[in-house]
C-alpha cells in the first residue's frame, strides 16, 4: 500500500483554517467567561487563569500539545505528527494575536455573547468543534490526549473515545475543586458537548448514509429491481444458511435514509423471507481504476 509521506498544500491550508476557526471559538466565547475546553485545551485554558499572567493559552498549548504528539510519532507516523503541530501552532498563534495584538477586549466577557454562560458554551462549543473536525478530516489534531488515548486507551482495557471522556471528567472535577464552583464546569461540559455533536458531524457527514446486508435466496431479481430503482451497484457473495443449509446470497447495498422503505419494499415484494440488516455508514470510499 502507497502512502503520501510529503505535505499537501490543500491540507496545510485547511488546517490553517481549522487552527484559526479553534481560536476564534475559544478565545472569544469560552476563555472570556472562564469556560473550559476538553482535553489539553482545557488543561491550557485551567492552568493559566492559576498562574502569573506572564504564563499565556498560546504557551501552554505548545508546551502540553507538542511533547505529546512528538511522544505518538511512531505510532501515529510522521506525517499526521507533522499536521498536527503545524495545526497546534495555528491555534495557539492565533489565540495569542486575538488576546494579545488585536483591538479585541476579552478580558471580561466574551465580545459577541458577553456574559451569557449558554450561548457561550453553545457556540464555543460549535465552533471549537468545527475546528477540530476540520483538523482531523485533513490529517492533524487539535489536541494532543486523543493520541495519549491511541496508544494508552487499549493498555487501560477501555476504548479511545472513553479514555478521552475519562479524562475530561477529571478535569472538570479538577475545575470545580480549584474555583470552588460548579457551575463553570457544568457549562464546560454543555460546551463539550455541542463539540462533540459537531465534530461528528464534520468528520462524517450529517447525513450518513445507511447499509443494507440482505440475505436472500432470490439474488438475481432483488439485484436487478434495486439496481433499476436506484441505478446504483450491488455486491453479491455467495453464502449457506446455517439452520437450513440452503444456498443463498448476502447482497450489500449503500442507500441513503430516504431510500431506506422504498428498498425493503422491494426486496420483501421479491422474498418475503429475505433478511435485513441496515447500518450507518460514516464514509464511503471508491475508485475508478480497476
Amino acid at each position: 500500500m502507497r502512502q503520501t509521506q510529503k505535505p499537501r498544500i490543500v491540507n496545510l491550508l485547511m488546517l490553517t483554517v481549522a487552527g484559526m476557526i479553534n481560536a476564534f471559538g475559544i478565545t472569544l466565547f469560552m476563555t472570556p467567561v472562564k469556560l473550559y475546553d476538553s482535553g489539553i485545551s482545557g488543561t491550557s485554558m485551567l492552568l493559566e487563569q492559576i498562574t502569573p499572567s506572564c504564563l499565556s493559552l498560546s504557551l501552554f498549548l505548545l508546551v502540553l500539545n507538542i511533547p505529546l504528539f512528538l511522544v505518538g510519532l511512531k505510532k501515529q507516523g510522521g506525517l499526521f505528527t507533522f499536521y498536527a503541530i503545524y495545526t497546534v501552532g495555528i491555534y495557539s498563534l492565533f489565540a495569542w494575536l486575538i488576546t494579545d495584538i488585536f483591538p479585541i477586549d476579552v478580558s471580561i466577557a466574551s465580545p459577541l455573547a458577553g456574559t451569557d454562560l449558554l450561548l457561550c458554551a453553545l457556540f464555543g462549543g460549535v465552533i471549537s468543534g468545527i475546528g477540530s473536525g476540520l483538523a482531523i478530516r485533513y490529517g492533524g489534531a487539535m489536541d494532543g490526549i486523543e493520541v495519549m488515548a491511541v496508544i494508552f486507551a487499549k493498555r487501560a482495557g477501555v476504548t479511545v473515545g472513553t479514555f478521552v471522556m475519562v479524562y475530561n471528567i477529571i478535569l472538570y472535577i479538577i475545575c470545580g475543586c480549584v474555583l470552588q464552583s460548579w457551575v463553570l464546569p457544568l457549562y464546560s461540559i454543555v460546551a463539550y458537548s455541542a463539540a462533540l455533536k459537531t465534530v461528528d458531524f464534520i468528520v462524517e457527514g450529517i447525513d450518513r448514509a445507511k447499509c443494507a446486508i440482505i440475505v436472500t435466496e432470490g439474488p438475481h431479481e432483488i439485484c436487478k429491481a434495486l439496481t433499476e430503482t436506484f441505478g446504483s451497484g450491488i455486491t453479491r457473495v455467495s453464502a449457506k444458511g446455517g439452520y437450513s443449509n440452503r444456498d443463498k446470497a448476502m447482497l450489500y447495498f449503500v442507500v441513503n435514509r430516504y431510500q431506506v422503505i422504498r428498498m425493503k419494499d422491494i426486496v420483501h415484494d421479491i422474498d418475503p423471507a429475505a433478511f435485513i440488516i441496515i447500518s450507518e455508514v460514516a464514509d464511503i470510499f471508491s475508485s475508478n481504476n480497476e
